[in-house]
């Protein structure tokens, strides 16, 4: 067997996901009964496995692998309370919250739904609240897909221009080549995506101004301005986007994660490049 590093694993994973659904559609009861069987067998044979660990000490670092945490999460074997799994998330998504001017606050856990707080500029912003909530939701889902629900205050009805109500996440790959004063514009499933990298942080943009619909693939970027080519307008990347010139038009944020290895993936949907 050849070993799968954490973004093969995680490809995997969706693809089974997907397998896993094509199977409950497909109405085959045999097929589904020898799956279940098989979970059933290997969740067992994990339950022995972590008993051995915890009498020596070691179920917390085994559940810190992604994979490993996944499917101690599958059989109700992991180590750690959901409060603290929703704890780590928002851990490592706030310094994108804060990057976009916002925070998070979890408030509580309860009856399988975690309630959050929305803080800083991300409150009362229709675009970037959703986006902000789509990040947050993202995080919380990935390290506790136990929770029935993520309920966030400070999020307004309206939702991100462009964002649909259940984004797509899709792995965007690594975005090494990204330097700090040159947008690039690629291609992610199918649709264009601008990228910008800011004293460290990336950023996922729509392609076009929205303005003049100008390419913004040659803007200037110049500290936190991004300054569209064709007539000049320009945004606070760092802010969601937001137009420095008095127009109450945006750049349409996408809610971008980075995970180990630098791996970015975005949250897409059905927009017009």
């Amino acid at each position: 067997m050849i070993p799968m590093d954490d973004a093969a694993v995680r490809l995997h994973v969706a693809r089974t996901e997907s397998l896993l659904a094509r199977l409950e559609a497909s109405g085959d009861a045999d097929a589904r009964e020898c799956v279940e069987a098989l979970v059933q067998l290997y969740g067992e044979a994990l339950a022995r496995v972590m008993a051995r660990a915890a009498s020596a000490g070691l179920d917390a670092s085994l559940a810190d692998d992604e994979l490993v945490s996944h499917l101690l999460l599958v059989h109700g074997l992991h180590p750690e309370t959901v409060e603290t799994r929703v704890a780590r998330a928002l851990d490592e998504v706030r310094p994108y919250l804060v990057s976009h001017g916002g925070g998070v606050e979890l408030l509580a856990v309860r009856d399988g739904v975690a309630h959050l707080r929305l803080q800083g500029s991300c409150h009362g912003c229709p675009s970037s609240s959703a986006t902000m909530r789509a990040a947050i939701e993202e995080a919380v889902r990935r390290a506790a897909p136990d929770l029935d629900g993520v309920d966030a205050e400070g999020v307004d009805a309206a939702p991100a221009r462009d964002l649909p109500a259940t984004p797509r996440w899709i792995l965007a790959g690594a975005l090494l080549d990204l330097a700090a004063d040159a947008p690039v514009v690629r291609r992610v499933a199918g649709e264009r995506v601008l990228f910008v990298r800011v004293n460290g942080s990336a950023y996922a943009y729509g392609p076009s101004c929205p303005a003049c619909g100008e390419s913004l693939e040659r803007a200037a970027l110049v500290g936190v301005d991004l300054g569209c080519p064709g007539c000049g307008r320009r945004y606070d990347v760092r802010r969601a986007g937001r137009s420095l010139d008095g127009s109450a038009a945006g750049l349409a944020p996408i809610p971008l994660l980075v995970g180990e290895g630098g791996i970015v993936k975005i949250a897409v949907g059905a927009r017009a490049a």
